[in-house]
């Protein structure tokens, strides 16, 4: 990622972050963490990778709410940001926790 990609993608994160804590208005996406943000060099595609606090069925309904509210939060990322085209944003799941806790867990019992 080029110099101008990081910075946006940081952009990025922290306005998504603050548009879904005091904007969003929908129950299901519950608490969530922005743990990622990576931007395509020609800046038109964000990929934001998210996780959720809670079992699998919660993570599933905040995808979904998550795509459903995409309009909005690109709309809103355009008021904030002064670039001339917003990216479009794409949501991911974040599995990098459950992995590494995966992967600890391995280790403990090798170690046993």
């Amino acid at each position: 990622m080029t110099l101008k990609a990081e910075k946006i993608a940081g952009i990025i994160q922290k306005e998504i972050s603050e548009i879904i804590q005091f904007s969003l208005k929908d129950p299901k996406i519950g608490f969530i963490t922005i743990t990622d943000v990576t931007v395509t060099n020609d800046l038109s595609i964000a990929k934001i990778y998210v996780s959720f606090l809670g079992q699998k069925p919660r993570e599933e309904a905040g995808m979904k709410a998550l795509d459903r509210s995409r309009g909005y939060l690109r709309s809103e990322l355009a008021k904030r940001m002064t670039i001339r085209k917003v990216p479009e944003l794409i949501f991911k799941l974040d599995d990098s926790l459950e992995r590494g806790n995966k992967i600890e867990r391995i280790i403990s019992e090798i170690n046993k």
